[in-house]
């Protein structure tokens, strides 16, 4: 077929790209790793993880432009020769896994994901005091964070994990994350490319839904100035809890 067809794709897609965009776009942003989960329910977690990417990277030029100059250079210094590396590995990962050990990958990123982000909102915790800059930590979560992007778009929660602690003022994690996944996303299209990600069916498909990108980080970066992140993160919290639940019981063949 030309391009996907399958009605359960779509209606997973547009949400899924809009919630994407309004992540990008410095909403909820550590949301904004939803598309393949939720795609990868109706075609191969491979072939959902291809269609995205186009589509990332229209996003990655929408969020550049809302956030330009706004980024930490000391922490791109740190993570960004990790996420390379790790991109390497992710290559690597990327050709041996099947659809199945996608799915499952996919699926216990998400619940880890939500895990530790429902951790970090308990009701009394007190939040510890902003972690120093160390370019080995951020090395090692980058890397990890390349890995997990290249595989299924899921790079987000890694780099959370060193950036966050940063405490690093909103404007300036936006646009650091953005920035990182910016560079990422378009050193990926090379080795997508080789590994057959980018084939005709999946850049038609990508081509639709790309006037999605400007209108999802054009609705979070008004959303940013304007409303409070906690209604959006509780949604995107069910559906990853919904979604992971599904993937993995998939990835494991029950």
């Amino acid at each position: 077929m030309p391009l996907v067809t399958e009605p359960l794709f779509w209606a997973l897609a547009i949400p899924a790209f809009l919630i994407t965009g309004i992540s990008k776009g410095g909403f909820a942003s550590g949301a904004g790793n939803v598309a393949v989960p939720l795609m990868a329910l109706a075609v191969p977690a491979p072939q959902a993880a291809g269609i995205a990417l186009p589509v990332l990277c229209a996003m990655d030029i929408a969020g550049l432009r809302a956030w330009w100059g706004k980024w930490s250079r000391r922490e791109l210094l740190a993570i960004l020769p990790g996420g390379l590396l790790g991109i390497a590995l992710g290559t690597a990962v990327f050709g041996l896994l099947g659809d199945r050990q996608v799915k499952l990958m996919v699926g216990v990123i998400s619940l880890a994901f939500l895990a530790r982000s429902l951790w970090q909102a308990r009701p009394g915790r007190v939040a510890p005091p902003p972690a120093q800059p160390d370019r080995w930590r951020g090395g090692f979560w980058s890397a990890l964070s390349g890995l997990t992007s290249t595989v299924a778009h899921a790079g987000g929660p890694p780099l959370a994990v060193y950036l966050y602690p940063l405490r690093l003022d909103r404007a300036k994690l936006v646009a650091t994350t953005v920035v990182f996944f910016g560079v990422i996303n378009y050193v990926k299209l090379v080795p997508y490319f080789f590994l057959g990600q980018l084939s005709a069916q999946n850049l038609l498909t990508s081509l639709v839904l790309l006037p999605l990108a400007p209108i999802g980080v054009a609705l979070g970066v008004w959303m940013a100035k304007r409303i409070e992140d906690r209604l959006f993160y509780r949604i995107v919290y069910v559906m990853l809890f919904v979604t992971g639940v599904k993937l993995v019981w998939d990835g494991l063949g029950l």
